[in-house]
């Protein structure tokens, strides 16, 4: 089946149409998951019709059930029963139970049902999402997967949302349209409420949002919030892989992944296995800061597990857009800019999965969190401008922002809408040289993109911005930091979603939302340096990670390996214009990708990125042919605990 779906759940309303939904649910080919793993876990109404039915091939389904109340959490790791009741009983109403949930790690998706109302939500971070859509016979029904609900009610592809696919990063809050007319994404930070019908009435009153999470104050000195960052770290890698016996680890060199690293080796499995991608460029660093940090780990511990480095060969590791057509393995929520590096991370989790690990994580989203965005000075500025334009400076002299622009953006006081309204141009992308200190970057519409594409793109971003769209936070830093740790949490399914694939659990603990809170309750000063890298992150760590490691300043990238890929595998892209499903449906013109194809080169393709249209095309390819014949998903319902 193409378009492997990694576990999912629904939720469903206490009805005969309810309980007939749950038998159309798409079942995944079991050979073809988690080693073999799945089946069906059914939480029930009090009616014993179905209420949860969800296929955990990773994660854990826990739940419990005190007369009319329930609680269902579907994370990494089992609850026990005892917290489970701990958090269920005496939470009068929903901020009682949010209030007692801090407790966890932020890493479950959370359905409860409490004074006659069921409630879903995922976490702040956008790492776990929910989606809903009206079904003709049974109402509202949500789920965490929009392909699942698209497979039940029958709806059609959207093509404003697949064109805004083709953009580099979709700001908030176009990154929630969804690809399917009528399915509709809840707001990351917002949770869903699904009131009951009313006695003597057949129908229910429709969903709506609530909203559950608010990023804290930036109050935290530096030291107060390392240490609560790395508390944070600690307990997320413990509910991910605590217990465990053999786990993996991806050892880039870098500063996120090297805390990873020991934080996992803190654990104590038996086995711990390090993978090392080598780069191609000879003035990279990473692979020696990783040896170093293998070293380090290895040394002077008696306690030390059963450590392997495994060093994967540059001439090992595929190009970008290597193998195009292995996309169709896994069905993501949407088109992502990462897919056309697929070949590159299978490998690495086809090694890791080799020896043996039961848990594999990655250092996902710690630049998102940590490095720091510019736009955040904008904030600093209006509580301490002297120290903003002090800091600012630093970093405009690295960066060789001009003194005259610089001063301009930090003064622009746009309003979200009003800047949501530009957000998207026809100019290329903003050279190094250009201030950012907006709401956000905006975004290119491509030459290869047609007038209907670009008239799709257009529209999308004027009808959000004549809605009045509200931004994530009323602080211009603060909201740019949260979207794009969203936007890396979505784009860090794609690398779940190949673990299911091969059968080896992934995880990002830094998309966790303790560790997000635990950022973002730092000062801003404290937080972010242009003379230091990534100081809250060091300051966490030191005691858990050698400093001689935490020394490191640099990072290296791979745009390398992505110009080279567009030459060693112009062929498959050529293949994949032939045909294309994007030009079927008129949003861009294949002959222009053709003869892009035949010029890898072409000074059009460095001033345009193409990988989000490779993205939306194979993504495009899965999505139209996505299911088997209909399944039957059995309906028993596991007694409540």
């Amino acid at each position: 089946m193409p378009g492997l779906l990694r576990d999912y759940f629904v939720v469903l309303p206490d009805s005969v149409a309810g309980h007939a939904v749950a038998g159309q649910l798409p079942v995944p080919d079991a050979t073809r998951t988690a080693g073999g793993a799945g089946g069906t876990v059914t939480v029930a109404h009090p009616s014993g019709r179905p209420w949860v039915v969800a296929r955990p091939l990773v994660r854990k389904v826990s739940h419990l059930r005190r007369g009319d109340d329930a609680l269902v959490l579907i994370g990494p790791d089992q609850v026990p029963e005892a917290v489970l009741a701990g958090l269920l009983e005496g939470a009068r109403d929903r901020a009682g139970l949010e209030r007692r949930l801090a407790r966890l790690p932020g890493l479950h998706h959370v359905i409860a049902h409490l004074s006659g109302e069921t409630w879903i939500r995922g976490t702040a971070s956008g790492l776990r999402r929910i989606y809903h859509a009206r079904h003709a016979e049974a109402g509202t029904i949500a789920s965490d997967r929009p392909a699942v609900l698209a497979h039940l009610t029958g709806a059609p592809l959207d093509d404003g949302a697949l064109a805004l696919r083709m953009l580099d990063f979709l700001p908030h809050p176009l990154s929630r349209r969804v690809l399917w007319r009528g399915v509709h994404e809840t707001g990351a930070g917002y949770g869903l409420a699904l009131p009951a019908a009313a006695p003597g009435t057949a129908a229910a009153p429709g969903p709506r949002e609530y909203r559950w999470w608010e990023p804290p104050p930036p109050e935290l000195p530096l030291a107060e919030g390392a240490r609560r960052l790395g508390d944070a770290v600690a307990a997320s890698v413990r509910a991910h892989i605590g217990g465990l016996d053999r786990i993996s680890c991806e050892l880039s060199g870098g500063l996120d992944s090297t805390t990873l690293t020991f934080a996992a080796r803190a654990t104590a499995p038996a086995e711990l296995s390090l993978l090392t991608v080598a780069a191609r460029d000879r003035y990279s660093e990473d692979e020696t800061w990783a040896r170093r940090a293998v070293e380090a780990a290895r040394g002077g511990h008696t306690d030390t597990p059963a450590l392997a480095h495994h060093i994967i060969p540059a001439d090992q590791a595929p190009y970008f857009y290597a193998d195009l057509a292995a996309t169709a393995a896994e069905l993501n929520d949407e088109p992502l800019p990462v897919a056309p590096g697929r070949a590159r991370a299978h490998l690495l989790l086809s090694r890791a999965h080799a020896t043996g690990s039961r848990y594999h994580l990655t250092g996902y989203g710690g630049d998102e969190l940590f490095l720091g965005l510019p736009h955040a000075y904008q904030d600093l500025f209006h509580g301490n401008p002297l120290t903003a334009w002090n800091h600012l400076s630093g970093l405009r002299h690295q960066l060789g922002w001009p003194l005259l622009p610089t001063l301009k953006a930090l003064l622009n006081r746009s309003t979200f809408p009003r800047w949501l309204a530009g957000a998207v141009t026809t100019e290329a992308q903003p050279v190094t040289r250009t201030p950012l200190l907006s709401w956000g970057v905006r975004q290119s519409l491509r030459p290869w993109f047609t007038d209907h594409a670009n008239a799709l793109i257009t529209e999308e971003f004027r009808a959000a911005a004549a809605g009045q769209a509200e931004p994530i936070d009323r602080w211009r830093g603060r909201h740019v930091d949260i979207d794009a740790v969203r936007m890396g949490a979505r784009h860090f399914q794609a690398m779940e979603d190949i673990g299911m694939t091969i059968g080896l659990p992934v995880a990002a603990p830094f998309y966790d939302d303790r560790v997000l809170e635990a950022t973002l309750a730092v000062r801003l000063v404290d937080r972010i340096s242009p003379w230091r890298y990534k100081p809250l992150l060091v300051e966490a760590m030191r005691g858990v990670v050698p400093d001689a490691l935490l020394a490191r300043t640099t990072k290296d990238h791979m745009s390398s390996d992505e110009h080279q890929g567009l030459r060693e595998h112009a062929p498959e892209l050529a293949d994949l214009w032939t045909g294309s499903r994007l030009a079927e449906r008129g949003l861009v013109d294949a002959r222009h990708l053709l003869r892009l194809a035949a010029e890898p080169f072409s000074p059009v393709l460095v001033e345009h990125s193409i990988s989000s249209t490779v993205a939306g095309e194979t993504w495009l390819r899965t999505a139209e042919n996505a299911w088997n014949p209909p399944d039957r998903t059995p309906t028993t319902s596991e007694a409540s605990r």
